[in-house]
């Protein structure tokens, strides 16, 4: 299967048409057969977890049923871009982006690795926890965060979020959720799968921030997935942040 991440965002001004969208989406998504799974989501200010929301920008993240053509090699992107551009977004949420006036950039994804589970599905099938590829490598962190533990959690992100933004191989993020404060994720893209461990397993405050998820039992519920960037269309804040790398 394959997956799109689209990240939106609405004119000054429109970011209720943005917060309205979050309910009138739900139809052509439930109702269409190519989607498997979906979710429909905030963002925060920052490029990962943020209590502060980010009222004009929006998150809509689509699985599509359809097989996989790369089954986890490293795809050809030069040649897949076409035949996936017509799995960006269901038309009806097009036409509601271009009647708002809204930057829109879809990433389309091919899942690879992960585990966990999401509203208690194991959304992107069965994957292997490690693969050999090494590329251009795409992370999705989320969890929903046990309301007991809510303080803890907040209190450890903050200094791992700003050292990720200027780890060596990051090209981008999104803080993306579900619910504020609970369901959280991040969205995250790196040069090399080397240089994403590098800074998930060797940096100290995150390193320290995984133990406690572990020992103090932060999350009811999280899932960890990393995918291929096959391709990416348009732009968010005026550029496309992977420009020169398909």
């Amino acid at each position: 299967m394959i997956c799109t991440l689209t990240i939106v965002r609405y004119p000054k001004y429109f970011g209720w048409a943005g917060f309205l969208s979050m309910a009138v989406f739900h139809f052509p998504l439930f109702l269409s057969k190519k989607i498997s799974f979906y979710k429909l989501m905030g963002c925060g200010k920052n490029g990962t977890f943020d209590k502060s929301p980010d009222w004009r920008q929006w998150a809509v993240l689509v699985v599509n049923s359809q097989r996989s053509m790369v089954n986890g090699q490293e795809p050809q992107t030069q040649n897949l871009q076409p035949q996936y551009s017509q799995l960006q977004t269901p038309k009806f949420l097009k036409n509601w982006f271009k009647f708002f006036g809204v930057e829109v950039l879809t990433i389309v994804l091919q899942p690879i690795e992960g585990h966990g589970t999401w509203d208690g599905k194991a959304v992107f099938g069965k994957l292997p926890k490690q693969t050999d590829y090494n590329g251009l490598i795409a992370v999705l962190t989320r969890a929903t965060i046990r309301l007991s533990k809510l303080q803890n959690f907040w209190a450890n992100v903050d200094a791992v979020a700003s050292q990720m933004l200027a780890a060596k191989g990051f090209v981008t993020s999104f803080g993306i959720g579900e619910l504020p404060f609970v369901k959280q994720a991040t969205f995250s893209i790196w040069d090399s799968k080397t240089n994403m461990k590098n800074f998930a397993y060797n940096l100290h405050q995150h390193k320290e921030v995984i133990s406690k998820t572990h020992k103090e039992d932060w999350y009811s519920e999280d899932m960890f997935t990393r995918f291929i960037p096959i391709a990416c269309y348009g732009t968010i804040n005026g550029s496309n942040p992977l420009a020169g790398k398909l």
